[in-house]
C-alpha cells in the first residue's frame, strides 16, 4: 500500500474541484516525483472514472482521488430544514440583483454521487483516496484499504485528527487557515480554526496528541517556498500539499478569468467567504464576496444556487461575480510547468 515515504519528492498536488485539477496536472506532479490528485467533487462517478483512466494513460506513477463527504454521511450529521430555509432566503436576496433563471432551486437530496464514487474508486483500486468535508464511516475506510488504497482525510484541528485516526486513517492532511479554496472542517457551520499551520503540525505530531508516530502527516496551506517546506518538515510533516502554486501551470484546468485575476494588480488580498457555496472558503476578495458577507452556512445548497451565476460570470470574463479560490501565497504562483513547481519546492525525501 502507498506511503508518503515512497515518494521521491514530498510534494502533493492539492485536489482542486471545479476545473483546475486535471489528469494532465495530476500526472505531471506524480511524474515529477510528487503525488498528483484528481478532484472528484462536483462531477459524476462516470466522469471521475474517465479521469482516472486518462491519468493512468499519462503516468505509471501513483496518484490520488479526492472525494467530498456529504453531510448525510458525515460524523457531524445531515443537513437540516433550517439550512434549506436559509438557502432559500439567500436565493431571494440574490434574485433582487440577478435573473431568477440563473438561480436554480437547491436540491437537499444531492449527495454528489457518493455511493457510486465509492464503488468506482474501490473497483479501480486508486492508489490513494482522500476525503474532505468530514470523516466517512469506518466500514468505508476499511473497504478501501482492503482494496489496496491508502486513505487520507483532511483535518483542520487536532481534535479532528484524533477522530480520523480512531477511524483507521493513517494519512492526515493538516489544512491551515492560509489555504485556498474550502476549509475542510468536519462541521460546515463551525467557524474554522485560525491556528497557524506550523502550530497545527506541531500539536498533532507532539507526544500525547493521540496521533501515533505511524500516522503520516501532510501540511497544507499558504506554502510558497522551499524554506516553507523545510520549516514544516522540521515540525514533523512528512509531505506538503500545494494548490494555489499550481493554478497557473499549463497542465491546470484553471478558467481564463481565474488565471487573469491571479495576475491582476486590482486583486490585492484574499478573504474567507460563504457567499458562493455555503461553506467557508478562501479566495481573491471580489465584489460578490463583499456584498454577501452574511451568506448562510448551507452547503451544498448555496453552491447549487450560485452555480449558473458563477458559470455565466466566468464565461463573460467577469471576475467579480465568480469564485476565485486562492491561498494567501497566490502572488508566488507562476505560469510554469507543474514539474518546475515540484522542483522549486525542493522537498526531496
Amino acid at each position: 500500500m502507498f506511503t508518503l515515504k515512497s515518494l521521491p519528492s514530498a510534494v502533493i498536488g492539492a485536489p482542486m474541484a471545479g476545473g483546475p485539477s486535471t489528469p494532465a496536472l495530476a500526472a505531471a506532479v506524480s511524474s515529477a516525483g510528487g503525488l498528483g490528485f484528481l478532484a472528484a467533487g462536483y462531477k459524476s462517478a462516470e466522469a471521475m472514472a474517465g479521469e482516472i483512466t486518462r491519468t493512468r494513460e499519462l503516468t505509471g506513477k501513483p496518484f490520488g482521488v479526492n472525494l467530498f463527504v456529504p453531510d448525510a454521511a458525515n460524523t457531524g450529521g445531515a443537513g437540516t430544514s433550517g439550512q434549506l430555509a436559509a438557502a432559500l432566503a439567500y436565493r431571494e436576496q440574490l434574485a433582487l440583483d440577478y435573473p431568477p433563471e440563473l438561480l436554480p432551486l437547491p436540491d437537499p437530496e444531492d449527495d454528489d454521487d457518493w455511493d457510486a464514487k465509492l464503488d468506482t474508486v474501490r473497483r479501480l483500486q486508486v492508489p490513494v483516496v482522500s476525503f474532505t468535508f468530514g470523516l466517512p464511516r469506518k466500514d468505508v475506510i476499511t473497504a478501501l484499504q482492503d482494496a489496496g488504497s491508502a486513505v487520507a482525510v483532511t483535518v483542520t484541528t487536532a481534535e479532528e485528527a484524533v477522530l480520523a485516526v480512531a477511524a483507521g486513517i493513517r494519512i492526515l492532511c493538516l489544512q491551515g487557515p492560509a489555504a485556498g479554496g474550502h476549509r475542510g472542517t468536519f462541521d460546515a457551520a463551525a467557524e474554522p480554526s485560525a491556528q497557524p499551520l506550523a502550530g497545527l503540525v506541531r500539536e498533532v505530531r507532539g507526544a500525547g496528541s493521540g496521533v501515533g508516530a505511524d500516522v503520516e502527516l501532510i501540511a497544507a496551506g499558504g506554502i510558497r517556498t522551499a524554506a516553507d517546506v523545510q520549516a514544516l518538515r522540521a515540525e514533523g510533516a512528512d509531505a506538503v500539499q500545494v494548490g494555489t502554486l499550481l493554478l497557473l501551470t499549463p497542465e491546470a484546468g484553471t478558467a481564463a478569468v481565474h488565471r487573469a485575476a491571479l495576475q491582476d494588480p486590482q486583486f490585492t488580498q484574499t478573504a474567507l467567504t460563504r457567499a458562493f457555496s455555503g461553506r467557508t472558503a478562501r479566495g481573491l476578495a471580489n465584489r460578490f464576496m463583499a456584498e454577501h458577507a452574511d451568506a448562510p452556512a448551507a452547503y451544498p445548497l448555496v453552491n447549487q444556487i450560485t452555480k449558473a451565476l458563477r458559470a455565466q460570470a466566468a464565461a463573460a470574463g467577469n471576475p467579480h461575480s465568480t469564485s476565485l479560490w486562492a491561498g494567501t501565497g497566490y502572488r508566488s504562483a507562476a505560469p510554469e510547468p507543474a514539474a518546475a513547481v515540484v522542483a522549486r519546492l525542493g522537498a526531496q525525501q
